[in-house]
């Protein structure tokens, strides 16, 4: 006669790929019933946007089936976000989960059409994301969802996102005065700006932050790296050698201030022929890839070059929702995945190296002192 212990032996021999740990182990399993050869539990997965959910559960049911005690199973497939960053030491943001902040080291790479279009991927896998256009001498993100009239109200103190295709959005762009105007402010305005946005928003319980910041190595950035604890930095670039040798610097910033990287991604990596189908690389190739080899961080998507892109972006109308089956859309909808296991991984290395030292704590010995 199978027991709850014998099943889960058996579950404990499925590993998440990412995070090389046996679900079993990761408390993964939840709710586990087993009544005459029934068995009921649920797989709550570390996030709705992992790249192998369905392989993790295919393995799940795999590994049931071979019991043959079990006559009925019934699994119900969840999913919960880790916490990538202390919220101990967030208190003021303690709603959000993961902030992600989204650098270049350049202008022009296309930042802001990947910020948005990432956000919106990982909002379609059922995760609860949010969108910040940091840059605020040029914020872009109102015109690319086509909301340039839409206004940000504050409620008990607190300024209120407004709600775009399921993403919760904060940008400058929706201050009525400033919408046609130059910002023409120093860096320490602009700091508390950034930091006014980020503690006094009322950010609804989001899995995930996407930090759209400015090219560079500017107030911005340092502001973001300095003030709150984050999960990691993305870096995007394009595969032109001039591009990938400024992101070095943006990389190496975020290195000195011991913030994590995430990984890069490559913006307008080739062009799909509609002719004949073929990739063509326009721009040469290898950047992104040379900056992960250089500096041992992941490669995480190539986008195409698409004019559907460009033109969605300047008509409010984000390729993710246009065309959500276009390669290019696939391309972000992958990138995004990866994202967000590299998150899963980042949250896995906070809670191992927490409980190191907790158990350090309680083994370290006493210290007698005597007059």
């Amino acid at each position: 006669m199978v027991g709850i212990d014998q099943v889960l032996e058996k579950l404990s021999t499925v590993i998440d790929p990412d995070l090389k740990k046996d679900i079993v182990s990761m408390g993964m399993i939840k709710d586990l019933e087993l009544n005459d050869g029934a068995l009921k539990f649920t797989l709550e997965l570390t996030t709705p946007a992992c790249p192998f959910n369905v392989e993790i559960e295919d393995d799940v049911r795999k590994v049931i089936s071979e019991i043959t005690e079990v006559k009925n199973f019934d699994l119900k497939v969840t999913a919960k976000v880790m916490e990538g960053r202390s919220l101990d030491e967030d208190t003021a943001m303690s709603t959000v989960k993961n902030i992600i902040g989204v650098a270049s080291g350049k202008g022009g790479v296309g930042k802001s059409t990947v910020s948005l279009n990432l956000a919106l991927a990982l909002s379609q896998t059922g995760a609860k994301v949010g969108l910040l256009d940091a840059d605020i001498y040029g914020p872009s993100i109102p015109l690319m969802l086509g909301m340039k009239k839409a206004f940000m109200e504050v409620e008990e103190n607190k300024l209120q996102p407004v709600v775009s295709n399921g993403i919760q959005v904060v940008s400058f762009g929706f201050f009525a005065e400033q919408s046609h105007q130059a910002a023409i402010y120093r860096g320490p305005i602009i700091s508390g700006i950034l930091k006014q946005f980020l503690v006094d928003t009322d950010w609804s319980n989001l899995d995930y932050l996407i930090v759209d910041l400015p090219p560079g190595t500017g107030d911005i950035p340092l502001t973001l790296a300095q003030t709150i604890p984050i999960t990691g930095i993305l870096v995007v670039t394009t595969p032109q050698e001039v591009a990938s040798n400024v992101a070095v610097k943006a990389v190496s910033m975020f290195e000195k201030l011991n913030v994590p990287l995430i990984g890069v991604v490559e913006n307008m990596s080739y062009f799909i022929c509609p002719n004949c189908n073929e990739k063509h690389y326009i721009f040469g190739s290898g950047g992104a890839k040379r900056i992960s080899e250089q500096f041992n961080m992941p490669f995480l998507g190539e986008i195409p070059l698409h004019s559907e892109i460009m033109s969605g972006s300047d008509s409010g109308k984000p390729i993710m929702i246009t065309s959500p089956d276009s390669p290019s859309a696939v391309a972000f909808r992958t990138a995004a995945k990866n994202i967000a296991a590299q998150c899963s991984m980042i949250a896995l290395r906070m809670q191992e190296e927490m409980a190191s030292e907790s158990k350090n704590e309680e083994t370290a010995p006493e210290v007698s002192t005597s007059n």
